[in-house]
């Protein structure tokens, strides 16, 4: 063994590289590899709720005084990952009284601060909810930028010395005398920065100890050391609309059920969720109607969600786990803490643990117990640091303040770069050269997106995650050509394209379940600019001129568009 243990960690959301970061801190050598882009699981699939705690504190209060720790810390040292939006639990007609008084003894046992107002204090707070809402609890919630956060902590990692590889995908586990020592991971495009058409290949990653943070992947990882690790994945369903409808979080004060919560998130409102359990984490079906139920069930709550816009639809999958003794049938009783499986201990194999169940808002505090775990196995005595030293662009957020003038931008384009940035907005923003905005949308400007490009190479979906570019109501319909143009230069034209229609292709993906109405009427025009007039079905050019019959038909790239004559009539949903 080096004098530095060498641990791999397995998978880059949340809790892995929140691990990364902790061990790297703490003097240790580490590698971590993801399948995909960071995010690229659960994490990049929530709702974006910083949670107080309050959605716990009836059933599973050990859950729910982890998240309310973890809320302070975070809102200390991811300033500029975090809105501090509050969050109201309230009460309609049906709704029961009893649970109500149990909602609020919770918070208030678990040390969630917790104040009862009436409907009418509601609706000043939020104008759009419903007239008959009687009353609610605040509490402190908050909305979190799950992408930012987590290239966040990639950063802080790196700075310490960890080696970040995305779109590695281990293939095996090299296992030696019944201990795993390693890693068989297979590159998508060579190792360090990703970039299109490049050859990958494999790599045999040695390590001291191996660390599974792959949540519902957890399993894929045991069989291939032959363990067994029970995670029960269940998806859920998030709707994005085109506005924030509400600029705090809105939760139904009602026991277990879906359709409960509209989370504001930058320039939208998430609407979630569903729980229902799923045999494949990557295999499950994604239905229309689910989509239906969240509007159909949150227009109670606030009823002008019926006529709002629908711009696209994401399902996640929790990685849930609970002891085998206990056997739970339904998915909302299974228990949202985590849990450290020491395969040596269980398993009788050593050189691994894995980490699994939890929360998004809790994987720092993940991060630090698997890390003290790993620290005593080699009787390393380091003391965490993560929940003091601020992460990258948290360090110092004076800077967030008007840079109309400084950085020659027009409000609020200053403003939303520099709480994207936060304190790194001095260094990416002081520029010589012309700084246009790229996104319209999200307000994401030509410097920002090239910082983005130097961190991860020709990957634009890398870059959406790391700017919100392509994220706003167009879903890329005017940006997804001028990200690709900020390749050229120091990308070929071939690794352009290739890259433009990969993330054409991803901003498509969750636009499937919310054509009608107005929105299919944007996604004809999307299809219209990028199919016709950028030809990106890729139409002969001796072919003649395009072919917009096939338009017509509800013909093209991927076939991605309705008829135009039902674009024309507006839609409905459920073929209504």
């Amino acid at each position: 063994m080096a004098q530095t243990p060498h641990i791999a960690v397995i998978g880059g959301g949340s809790t892995g590289i929140g691990i990364a970061r902790d061990l790297a801190m703490r003097g240790l050598d580490v590698t971590l590899v993801e399948q995909g882009n960071l995010t690229h699981g659960t994490t990049g699939r929530m709702h974006g709720l910083l949670h107080s705690g309050g959605r716990y504190a009836v059933a599973d209060q050990a859950s729910a005084t982890e998240c309310i720790e973890e809320n302070r810390v975070l809102r200390d040292i991811a300033s500029h990952c975090v809105e501090m939006t509050g969050g109201l639990f309230v009460k309609r007609p049906e709704d029961s009284e009893e649970y109500f008084q149990e909602k609020l003894e919770g918070c208030k046992e678990c040390g969630i601060p917790a104040e009862v107002i009436s409907g009418e204090e509601a609706r000043a707070m939020e104008p759009h909810l419903a007239k008959d809402v009687e009353k609610a609890i605040t509490v402190p919630d908050g909305a979190i930028d799950p992408f930012r956060l987590v290239v966040a902590n990639a950063a802080s990692a790196e700075e310490h010395g960890a080696r970040i590889e995305t779109h590695s995908k281990v293939t095996d586990l090299i296992i030696e005398d019944g201990e795993v020592v390693g890693l068989e991971v297979e590159h998508a495009s060579g190792s360090g920065k990703r970039v299109h058409g490049t050859e990958g290949g494999t790599e045999e990653i040695r390590a001291d100890y191996v660390v599974n943070a792959t949540g519902a992947w957890a399993g894929r990882i045991g069989d291939m050391a032959n363990v067994d690790i029970a995670v029960r994945p269940s998806k859920g369903v998030m709707t994005i609309m085109n506005i924030r409808q509400v600029d705090t979080v809105i939760n139904r004060c009602k026991p277990k059920g879906d359709a409960d919560i509209v989370v504001p998130h930058e320039t939208t409102a998430i609407l979630g969720t569903t729980d229902e359990e799923v045999e494949d984490p990557e295999d499950y079906p994604e239905e229309g109607w689910e989509v239906d139920k969240m509007i159909d069930t949150l227009k109670e709550l606030v009823p002008m969600l019926d006529e709002a816009r629908t711009i696209r639809s994401f399902w996640g999958v929790r990685p849930l786990y609970e002891p085998p003794d206990v056997g739970s049938d339904d998915p909302t009783d299974i228990t949202r803490d985590y849990f450290l499986l020491d395969h040596d201990e269980r398993d009788d194999l050593q050189g691994m643990t894995s980490i699994v169940g939890g929360k998004f808002t809790t994987y720092r505090m993940m991060g630090e117990e698997i890390s003290d775990h790993v620290c005593a196995k080699f009787g390393i005595d380091a003391e965490c640091r993560t929940a003091d030293e601020p992460l990258p662009g948290s360090e110092d957020f004076s800077v967030l303040r008007d840079y109309m003038d400084e950085f020659g931008l027009r409000s609020p384009i200053g403003r939303r770069s520099v709480e994207r940035l936060g304190s790194r907005a001095n260094d990416v923003l002081k520029t010589s050269d012309p700084n246009p905005t790229i996104c319209n949308c999200e307000g994401v400007t030509r410097a920002e997106v090239q910082d983005a490009i130097e961190q991860s190479g020709s990957d634009l979906n890398a870059v959406r995650i790391r700017t919100r570019a392509s994220m706003g109501n167009c879903q890329g319909g005017f940006c997804c050509s001028r990200l690709a143009s900020e390749l050229h230069g120091e990308y070929s034209e071939d690794i352009a394209r290739e890259a433009w229609d990969e993330l054409l292709q991803e901003r498509w993906k969750g636009q499937r379940h919310a054509l009608w109405g107005e929105q299919l009427s944007q996604a004809a025009l999307n299809y219209a600019l990028h199919s016709t007039t950028q030809n990106r079905d890729n139409d002969p050019a001796d072919g003649g001129p395009v072919d917009f019959a096939a338009f017509d038909s509800g013909v093209g790239a991927g076939e991605a568009s309705g008829t135009a004559d039902v674009a024309a009539d507006g839609g409905t949903r459920n073929g209504d």
